[in-house]
């Protein structure tokens, strides 16, 4: 028994060792390795260094931040005058209450609405959302009779365009943003 762990031990070191391309127990040099840890990850991915003991069923994922989407963001700030039932940035959804949409009311209906923003893409793009729009009227004398169906409305339009033009400003000022700190990185790498 003793005999197989020993080969298995073994076996196994020689692996590690083939892995590098170098001997096990040599060390880089200091001036090979960079002192900041995300350049040194950076470096070692480059060379594609590194090992996963196989798939972890319980992954993480990637994470992208909401506050780094420019749809996102734009479509928030557009719809910020209602409440929100479900604003899934995973699943790309944003889901208004209702609210009153009432311009004109005779008193014998009351109508609202709910907007629903779908989003296909992180890019600022005119077919990256869909916005769409329900009403719901109700007749003030019992409000277990409402109709809810589905509208084509101006307002969609309006809403689109609203989020398509925030979200392009925010794209110019975070492409100005990176551009500056290049500039400032090679700046400061020049001195």
């Amino acid at each position: 028994m003793q005999k197989k762990i020993s080969i298995c031990l073994l076996t196994f070191l020689l692996f590690l060792n083939n892995c590098g391309g170098r001997d096990m127990f040599t060390f880089p040099s200091s001036k090979d390795v960079p002192v900041d840890s995300s350049k040194r990850v950076e470096k070692n991915i480059e060379e594609g260094r590194g090992f996963s003991l196989g798939n972890s069923g319980n992954q993480g994922g990637v994470f992208d931040f909401a506050s780094s989407n420019e749809m996102w963001r734009s479509s928030i700030e557009v719809l910020d005058f209602v409440s929100f039932t479900n604003a899934s940035y995973s699943g790309g959804i944003i889901i208004t209450d209702w609210f009153s949409g009432n311009t004109e009311n005779d008193g014998t209906n009351s109508r609202e609405l709910k907007i629903t923003v779908r989003f296909f893409s992180n890019e600022v793009r005119a077919d990256g959302i869909k916005v769409t729009l329900h009403e719901k009227i109700c007749s003030s004398s019992s409000q277990s009779d409402c109709k809810i169906q589905k509208i084509q409305s101006e307002i969609t339009n309006q809403i689109k365009l609203a989020i398509l033009k925030k979200a392009s400003i925010y794209q110019k000022e975070s492409e100005k943003n990176s551009k500056n700190k290049k500039k400032n990185k090679r700046k400061a790498f020049n001195k």
